[in-house]
């Protein structure tokens, strides 16, 4: 019996008494959050929709106003696509919006919404975490939910030395003993449990054991090294570079907006690029920069660079380039970086421009006070 096993097994055997001791400590420390609070099936998908590679204190005031905006199911199946992107602008991976909009329509074709797993997963953006994590929380359903929070708790109380390729591969040979261990009769508050436990107390870095709920049942706390766990393969990070243009003309902005069709940011606006606009990038780096920012994007890390269009050049609107007046730019969805990168620029040519305040010289505050002092 290999080591893994052998702890696995030793766990599972004391599913009870670690449930008994997860769910004292959830009822008590849990979280007051705006979902769990006259709790619904609506507020449990929208909620762990925008909280897929999201953390809470992000989708807390986005969750607020999407609630006010897009109350139940049928608000949102009746939404249109600009609308719904709007409310998401500013959260990223613009396609679980989209997918959350097809699910709901989805859902109000049907007679009743389903309850497995199962059924979830055939439904637009659910895979087996959110398909669990609905149908445990809503219906009490006996499914373990398992994402990266539980993959690191997991990994810990079994001091589990497998290498694992990433996130993904280690919640499926997790899944077995996450299904062991979740509560038969509050399988919702325990799938819960698990992910506040990961969030709160079972931190990647610096885990509070002194304070976790199981620590009695943990090996990797007694071997003296919960950070050695799980052992997963670093992500290998890509670097990019781009070169974007900021053309301004009459009080508007020229900006891209991507196809319906684009798989990540379709009908999504951005600064262009120079190579969207046809202009050579030797012309542009000849001046300073406007800025240069930083931004990640799954497993890449973008530089992208904010250059000044060319004065001589001159362009026209197509059905990807699109000139909108600086003062109707909120009406615009627009990806979350360029959001606050060109308020930034905005902001900062607001404040160059704007008269300084008066300031008596030296010399003069110096007669003054001679006078005063006269």
């Amino acid at each position: 019996m290999t080591r893994k096993t052998s702890a696995a097994d030793a766990l599972a055997a004391s599913a009870a008494d670690f449930q008994h001791a997860l769910l004292t400590w959830f009822d008590a420390h849990q979280r007051r959050l705006p979902w769990r609070d006259a709790p619904s099936l609506y507020k449990t998908v929208v909620s762990e929709f925008m909280l897929q590679q999201t953390q809470v204190k992000t989708v807390l005031p986005y969750f607020a106003r999407w609630l006010a905006a897009l109350p139940d199911f049928a608000a949102l199946a009746a939404a249109p696509e600009p609308q719904v992107l709007k409310l998401w602008e500013g959260l990223g991976y613009y396609s679980r919006a989209r997918n959350l909009h097809r699910l709901a329509r989805a859902v109000v074709a049907l007679p009743a919404p389903p309850r497995t797993a199962a059924a979830w997963q055939t439904l637009p953006g659910v895979g087996p975490y959110t398909a669990a994590a609905i149908t445990s929380i809503s219906f009490a359903a006996p499914a373990a939910c398992v994402d990266g929070n539980v993959v690191r708790i997991l990994a810990r109380l079994t001091a589990d030395p497998t290498p694992y390729r990433d996130s993904a591969t280690a919640a499926k040979a997790f899944t077995p003993l996450a299904t062991a261990l979740l509560s038969p009769v509050r399988s919702g508050d325990h799938n819960q449990a698990m992910m506040e436990l990961g969030a709160t107390v079972c931190f990647r870095a610096h885990p509070l054991c002194t304070v976790c709920p199981v620590f009695s049942f943990c090996a990797a706390r007694r071997s003296g090294e919960p950070e050695q766990f799980p052992r997963l393969a670093p992500k290998v990070i890509e670097r990019r570079a781009v070169t974007r243009v900021w053309c301004e003309r009459a009080g508007a902005l020229l900006l891209h907006r991507a196809a319906a069709t684009a798989r990540r940011f379709a009908n999504i606006h951005e600064l262009p690029t120079a190579a969207q606009l046809g202009v050579d990038e030797t012309v542009l780096s000849s001046h300073p920069p406007l800025a240069q920012r930083t931004r990640a994007i799954t497993r890449f890390s973008i530089t992208e660079t904010i250059c000044a269009a060319p004065a001589a050049q001159r362009y026209s609107a197509s059905d990807e380039l699109v000139w909108v007046p600086l003062a109707e730019l909120e009406t615009v969805t627009l990806s979350g970086p360029h959001r606050r990168w060109i308020g930034e620029l905005l902001a900062a040519r607001a404040n160059a421009s704007s008269p300084a305040k008066h300031r008596p010289s030296p010399s003069s505050a110096t007669r003054r006070r001679a006078s005063a002092a006269g």
